[in-house]
């Protein structure tokens, strides 16, 4: 009668090895799984009332995959706005900021980032693309404003510094960023809108970078607000905690960009 051969004690520490491994493999996709779905969660839209993704007798709404727009029944003015989302941030999140301003008059075009979170150079790269794309789309539009939340403001920098006379002016809300990009000698109007609670994109680093800018930067701070607030979203991972409510965050951030759109461009 034939029996298993038993497993001799030098191959036992090779199997423990196997085994480790294979645990640390399976704990590593487990941490993958879990750590995805909730980043997925924590930028997922919330509180967003349908009313104001639906087309009504004073702004139309269209969705065309890359860009969401909200486009007013009767422009007051030759100006328009070019949004770009932040990191994994929905363009329908951003609506109640960005549609009152459509109400106003003013073209708004949310530009999404390819794959929501355009982890890759090139990806970001297609967002700029989108977003210098709509000027060339958009000829009645002479006043280009330039705007973005977080990574988005990084991305609208990228385009104002590859095309800076595309632009009349920019407005940067919730970023650190230009990081590396001396943009200091911008002529075009430039602000720069932040929050004191922002654990993303905090205060401090946001100041630290001030240089970077042109000396006649516009500085707003939002106190009592937070990173995540600018948009219609979840809490973001290490964010603060805001102090005031996401409606009054973002009426300083809309009035902010109004002033952008109805300001005269420098030099024009």
């Amino acid at each position: 009668m034939k029996t298993e051969p038993e497993t001799s004690d030098a191959n036992q520490p090779r199997a423990r090895k196997r085994s480790v491994r294979r645990w640390i493999r399976r704990g590593f996709l487990l941490w993958a799984v879990v750590s995805t779905t909730w980043l997925a969660n924590s930028v997922r839209t919330r509180g967003v009332p349908e009313r104001m993704l639906r087309s009504d007798a004073a702004v139309v709404v269209a969705d065309r995959g890359e860009t969401l727009e909200f486009v007013p029944a009767a422009p007051s003015s030759k100006a328009g706005l070019i949004f770009v989302c932040g990191s994994g941030v929905t363009a329908q999140a951003y609506a109640p900021m960005l549609r009152p301003i459509a109400e106003a008059g003013y073209p708004v075009f949310i530009v999404r980032l390819p794959y929501r979170f355009a982890f890759r150079e090139a990806d970001k790269q297609v967002a700029v693309d989108r977003a210098r794309g709509l000027i060339a789309a958009h000829r009645e539009i002479d006043h280009w404003v330039v705007s973005g939340h977080s990574l988005g403001g990084a991305l609208a920098c990228r385009a104002v510094r590859s095309e800076p006379a595309a632009f009349a002016a920019m407005v940067l809300l919730g970023t650190t960023h230009p990081k590396e990009d001396d943009l200091s000698s911008l002529a075009i109007p430039v602000t720069k809108v932040y929050a004191s609670n922002d654990g993303v994109a905090p205060p401090e680093k946001t100041l630290a970078n001030k240089r970077l800018l042109p000396a006649h930067t516009r500085w707003i701070e939002i106190e009592g607000g937070n990173h995540s607030q600018f948009g219609h979203y979840g809490h973001q991972l290490f964010d603060g905690t805001a102090t005031i409510s996401r409606e009054e965050q973002q009426a300083s951030a809309r009035r902010a960009i109004l002033e952008a759109l109805t300001e005269t461009p420098r030099g024009r």
